[in-house]
């Protein structure tokens, strides 16, 4: 696992975006996860709340929102859990796979990959 910086951009507002914020690629959680202080500056709003497992099997509920997820010269929009100061930032699966990369967790860094088409 390794860490990048992200920029999350409201997706009705875009001139309004976050600071960089520091993310652990994890390709074990679903969704990224970004502070809801830092997604509140950004005007980005949550949606919904989810249900979710936590990895020691504690059921949590949590806001989610719509954001523009930005690093480096990839792009996505994706759901985004409004985490709590006490969680971690993560850049989950659902992201990269947006993001069209796979995590190289050696190497430290984004590897594209091919879209298929069927």
């Amino acid at each position: 696992m390794f860490n990048v910086n992200v920029i999350a951009v409201n997706p009705q507002k875009t001139e309004q975006k976050t600071i960089p914020v520091e993310v652990l690629v994890d390709t074990g959680s679903e969704l990224t996860w970004l502070p809801k202080s830092i997604l509140a500056q950004a005007e980005i709003t949550p949606i919904r709340k989810r249900n979710f497992q936590t990895v020691t099997k504690q059921q949590i509920q949590q806001d989610v929102g719509y954001a523009i997820l930005r690093i480096e010269d990839f792009e996505t929009i994706d759901e985004v859990v409004f985490a709590e100061d006490s969680d971690m930032n993560l850049l989950g699966l659902r992201t990269l796979e947006g993001f069209g990369v796979t995590a190289d967790n050696i190497g430290h860094r984004f590897i594209s990959q091919i879209a298929l088409v069927v």
